[in-house]
């Protein structure tokens, strides 16, 4: 199966975004050819835009950070990743939990590291936005595109909302 691709200029680099029939498979601030390595199904045709998709993370990166709230992602996991995938899309813009808080509202509050990983594993960077979970003591803990992305996506949304 082809997948279409597109890239967005955002002020903290390019945003590649992947989707299967309007549905965002993969996003991170990276080539597409990066992205693409990162799924099974790695044959992508690079579009102009994504229509609603691309207008949405543009509006994002604008200051409206509640436009990505509904987009359709998927991505592979077992059932607790899942979990944690949904709960952090359930984490406000401006606001922030830690692993344990993760875990347990993913339903395995023991599972602390498991949440991390959670983390590390995303793939539709910053849709699931797993730059709004904080290390258990509140630092910023590790980012696949670095901390001083994470840090400008945590300091974008807490303007928008101010």
């Amino acid at each position: 199966m082809t997948l279409d691709a597109t890239t967005i200029k955002t002020p903290v680099g390019q945003l590649a975004v992947i989707a299967r029939d309007g549905v965002v498979v993969a996003a991170g601030f990276a080539a597409i050819a990066a992205m693409a390595a990162r799924l099974e199904d790695a044959k992508t045709r690079t579009r102009r835009d994504l229509g609603p998709l691309s207008q949405a993370l543009t509006a994002y990166f604008d200051g409206d950070v509640g436009a990505i709230d509904d987009l359709p992602v998927e991505q592979p996991g077992g059932d607790f990743f899942q979990a944690a995938w949904k709960v952090m899309r359930e984490v406000p813009a401006g606001e922030t939990i830690n692993y344990a808080e993760l875990a347990e509202r993913a339903g395995r509050p023991r599972a602390v590291r498991a949440a991390g990983s959670a983390c590390a594993r995303n793939l539709i960077a910053p849709i699931v936005p797993c730059h709004r979970i904080l290390r258990t003591g509140g630092a910023l803990g590790g980012y696949y595109y670095g901390l001083d992305t994470k840090q400008w996506l945590l300091s974008h949304e807490n303007k928008a909302i101010a």
